[in-house]
């Protein structure tokens, strides 16, 4: 049996020089926040009707050695609509879990390894349907492993990552923030979206 041979359509590799050149991309959509349990089981449970959606979550840094913050956010994302689940709030409500486990609602993110550890941290589940990126771009010959780099050789856009060490526990999110976490949640689908068609088309 012979293996089928990775597109190669794309650049394999970016350097971060070229991506600082590039111009800024961010999600246009709809962004909610999710700040209480009940809103948090409204919301996942209209979630569960998507057939796919885009997947991240965001932990508040530490400075200091021997200090770890729990998860304080995950993004789930439509192509037009962005929820940011507070779950230092929220928690991990029934309704999410059941979004995370359930197999007709595929979720797409990247490093997912890292995002099942975090929020297992605030309660167990068993990830259903889920699309890791980074393995997934490398059939099209793309070889990055960082949002930014695949998003900047697919789209010639760069993501802007100055809000990613900023304090996701704090009392009231920024619009920075708000747009900073939407855009990479839907980043991750938009990625999935476009090389699904491209693929489709041949």
């Amino acid at each position: 049996m012979t293996r089928q041979k990775k597109m190669s359509i794309f650049n394999p590799t970016i350097e971060k020089s070229a991506v600082s050149q590039l111009p800024t991309v961010s999600f246009a959509g709809r962004i909610i926040t999710i700040d209480s349990e009940a809103e948090a089981e409204r919301a996942a449970r209209a979630l569960l009707k998507e057939s796919i959606l885009g997947i991240d979550t965001e932990t508040r840094p530490s400075f200091r050695k021997g200090v770890h913050y729990k998860v304080s956010l995950l993004q789930l994302s439509t192509a037009d609509t962005c929820f940011l689940f507070r779950l230092c709030r929220t928690g991990l409500t029934d309704a999410l879990v059941e979004l995370l486990e359930n197999s007709n609602v595929k979720k797409i993110g990247l490093s997912l390894h890292d995002d099942f550890h975090a929020l297992k941290e605030r309660r167990t589940f068993t990830p259903g349907s889920f699309v890791e990126l980074q393995k997934y771009v490398s059939d099209f010959g793309i070889e990055e492993m960082s949002l930014q780099k695949i998003y900047a050789i697919i789209f010639g856009e760069r993501i802007s990552k100055s809000q990613q060490l900023t304090n996701w526990d704090a009392d009231v999110l920024t619009d920075k923030q708000k747009l900073y976490a939407a855009t990479d949640a839907w980043s991750c689908l938009n990625i999935y979206n476009h090389l699904e068609q491209l693929k489709n088309n041949k």
